[in-house]
């Protein structure tokens, strides 16, 4: 006998999980992961505290942006919570009333951990680069290290790779200058 049919994941199962978990829908499949661990989740917080004063709010920097931690993006048939996600607000004036956003971000950051690095390189990336992400950066909290991409027709192309105490001033918030030291535990 054949293997039974694959069946494809629908929003339902995203909707049955146990609170502690994140669901996403990738290629079809459901993916899950626990909620983020201390280091992760400092790294996460303290980026988007670090970002939001310049270029969500406008304080010492340009402004302009939407820029929110976990949110829920829909890219066609995948269903993807990347850790922090931005939109200028040229793109998107206003923020939708549904619970989750299907205009792609201009933006996307992930927060790499052990249990989620392979899905965010491997599963992930790809999805955001044919969406029309125009930047990813990926944030290795045990490494201490930011990747920064920009998207070149579907490919990402690595504009720079950071560590320790750099100061950071790299597209698509060049404008202000971020230290890397701001985000680690210790």
């Amino acid at each position: 006998m054949g293997q039974p049919a694959h069946r494809l994941a629908t929003y339902d199962d995203i909707l049955d999980l146990p609170e502690h978990l994140v669901g996403e829908i990738i290629g079809g499949d459901l993916v899950t992961h626990p909620r983020p661990a201390p280091r992760h989740a400092l790294a996460l917080s303290l980026l988007g505290a670090e970002l939001s004063g310049p270029f969500h709010k406008g304080r010492g920097g340009p402004g302009g942006w939407w820029l929110l931690a976990e949110p829920e993006v829909h890219l066609g048939p995948h269903v993807l919570v990347p850790d922090i996600a931005g939109w200028r607000r040229e793109r998107l004036p206003r923020l939708p009333d549904t619970a989750w956003f299907e205009l792609a971000p201009d933006w996307v950051c992930e927060v790499l951990s052990p249990s989620t690095a392979r899905v965010d390189r491997v599963q992930k990336l790809p999805v955001y680069a044919e969406a029309g992400v125009g930047h990813v950066w990926l944030v290795d909290p045990v490494l201490r290290t930011l990747e920064a991409f920009e998207n070149q027709q579907g490919r990402w192309l690595l504009l720079g790779a950071f560590k320790n105490d750099d100061a950071v001033a790299v597209a698509p918030f060049e404008a202000v200058a971020l230290e890397l030291g701001a985000l680690w535990a210790d």
